[in-house]
């Protein structure tokens, strides 16, 4: 009999002591108090969550982790420890030593002794914090994702609206609208790949010219702009239509024009400082065409010139000049660098040239 009460004292202490090392290294913080919310155990994971060591919190009320609008929170909590029950997870707040707040999940045990008796709870912590934030954040992404849907619908039916009326057959009105969904597309995608933060300048006219070819006859000078989402989605339509129109009836037309694009950063007359941005492309002139030709009706009545002489720079809070006369067409864009580049970025970078191409 001797012998088995050593055996099973040994297999108890064993246990214990396995027991002791799971919870020491737990990652969650453990902790026990008595019906009176005054702390007997504090493990590692605890300190490294609360900020305080187990000898500033064992004996210490564990209301000392609770913020003071939450407090009626542990009565309740003991109340029911009192009558047996298992507190399943629930999510609530803690304070840290530093006084920072941090959200935890808890889940709370009635602890007995030997007799069965109730004699204070078990308090297991995990911090999600970072958890509630992913959250946070997910939700504020998914309404920005509404909104910008909802923008996009309201400039697609604009493009509809513009198109339609100067469409002479379903198949022209077809292949406008498809051009100008893709040209959304294009300058959304350089949105997406940046996390919505915004999309270079640079990269923005590249992607919206890479439909028409000619690249070796495009070139760029500017300094490199981060532009904003919102300057994105309207330069990007602005580009898309100077485009379109020089493929067809302008510099991209042939082997013989040329288009330059540049950009600058000025001081304004209202002290302010702007950017200003030129699209300049210069065409051979045939003979007998009357000046601006089908050009000059294309993008005086069309779609295109509502966005460059009105929906572009008004969204920008500029203005802008469209210009065309034999063999030449000048769009000028100026608008203040705040409602363009995004903040602290891209305005001081050093100024690129480059041709389109790669």
């Amino acid at each position: 009999m001797v012998e088995l009460a050593s055996i099973d004292g040994l297999i108890d202490t064993t246990a214990d002591a396995r027991l002791a090392a799971i919870v020491d290294s737990s990652f969650d913080a453990i902790i026990s108090k008595d019906l009176n919310s005054v702390i007997t155990s504090w493990n590692g994971g605890a300190q490294r969550m609360f900020g305080y060591t187990a000898e500033e919190a064992v004996g210490q009320s564990v209301l000392m982790l609770i913020p003071d609008h939450l407090k009626d929170e542990e009565a309740d909590i003991i109340g029911r420890v009192r009558n047996g029950e298992l507190v399943a997870s629930y999510e609530t707040i803690r304070r840290r030593k530093d006084g920072g707040i941090i959200t935890v999940s808890l889940t709370v045990s009635p602890i007995r002794n030997a007799t069965g008796e109730i004699i204070g709870a078990s308090k297991i912590a995990r911090d999600i914090t970072a958890t509630k934030e992913s959250e946070r954040r997910i939700r504020l992404l998914l309404r920005e994702v509404n909104h910008r849907v909802k923008n996009q619908f309201a400039v697609i039916l604009s493009m509809v609206r513009e198109t339609i009326k100067r469409s002479t057959d379903p198949g022209e009105f077809e292949e406008l609208i498809r051009s100008r969904i893709m040209a959304l597309s294009r300058s959304h995608d350089l949105l997406v790949n940046s996390e919505w933060a915004g999309a270079s300048l640079f990269d923005l006219i590249q992607e919206q010219l890479k439909p028409f070819s000619h690249e070796e006859q495009v070139s760029l000078s500017g300094p490199l702009l981060t532009l904003q989402p919102n300057a994105v989605q309207n330069l990007g339509m602005a580009f898309h239509e100077l485009g379109t129109n020089s493929s067809k009836y302008g510099a991209l037309a042939s082997d013989a024009g040329r288009l330059e694009i540049t950009w600058q950063i000025a001081t304004g007359v209202s002290g302010k400082r702007e950017i200003h941005l030129v699209w300049d492309e210069t065409m051979p002139v045939q003979a007998g065409n009357r000046p601006g030709g089908r050009q000059d009706e294309s993008t005086r009545k069309g779609f295109g010139t509502v966005v460059l002489q009105r929906v572009a720079p008004q969204s920008l809070n500029g203005s802008a000049v469209l210009e065309r006369s034999p063999g030449h067409v000048s769009w000028s864009l100026t608008a203040p660098l705040e409602s363009i580049i995004v903040p602290q970025l891209g305005a001081e970078m050093p100024a690129a040239e480059s041709s389109f191409g790669p």
